[in-house]
């Protein structure tokens, strides 16, 4: 039986959230300029989700956020592809076929709504990460899609859903 629940972020989730995304691209030495970490987005998750056709959803475990991603229209490319948002996962989530889990929420959710590919901008050196994305059937391209702001992201990876 799961110790764990993926559902919607709340409100009251918007401060752990943060301090766990921020936490983890400390932990993977990413760049705090030209990725995630500066987005104004991570002050209020809930708020930045509540658009159409876009979700944030956090894994739970004994009422501790311990992970979460995000999917959301892909800007400039709104209508038919959508992005993989903000996915990052505490050490003691990792290994535990949550990624995997969640990436399944979210493509279901994107699929859903309408959404014919799925977009995703990492760094190289995020190893996991990448062989996560494609085990779940996201191939690398050689170039960016939309505007992301992302301008430190170096690999781009793409799915048809």
């Amino acid at each position: 039986m799961n110790t764990w629940k993926i559902r919607e972020i709340k409100p009251e989730d918007n401060q752990q959230v943060k301090e766990l995304i921020r936490k983890v691209l400390v932990e993977m030495g990413v760049p705090k300029v030209g990725t995630a970490y500066e987005d104004k987005a991570l002050d209020d998750m809930t708020q930045t989700y509540t658009g159409e056709r876009q979700a944030y959803f956090v894994v739970e475990e004994n009422s501790k956020i311990i992970g979460g991603a995000g999917i959301a229209p892909l800007a400039g490319l709104e209508k038919k592809i959508c992005e993989l948002q903000k996915m990052y996962f505490l050490p003691i989530a990792r290994g535990r076929g949550l990624g995997k889990a969640m990436i399944a929420r979210c493509l279901e959710f994107a699929k859903n709504n309408g959404f014919e590919k799925c977009y995703i901008e990492t760094l190289p050196y995020m190893e996991n990460a990448r062989k996560l994305y494609d085990k779940n059937g996201f191939k690398v391209i050689d170039q960016p899609m939309g505007n992301t702001g992302h301008y430190n992201c170096t690999v781009f990876m793409i799915k048809d859903l």
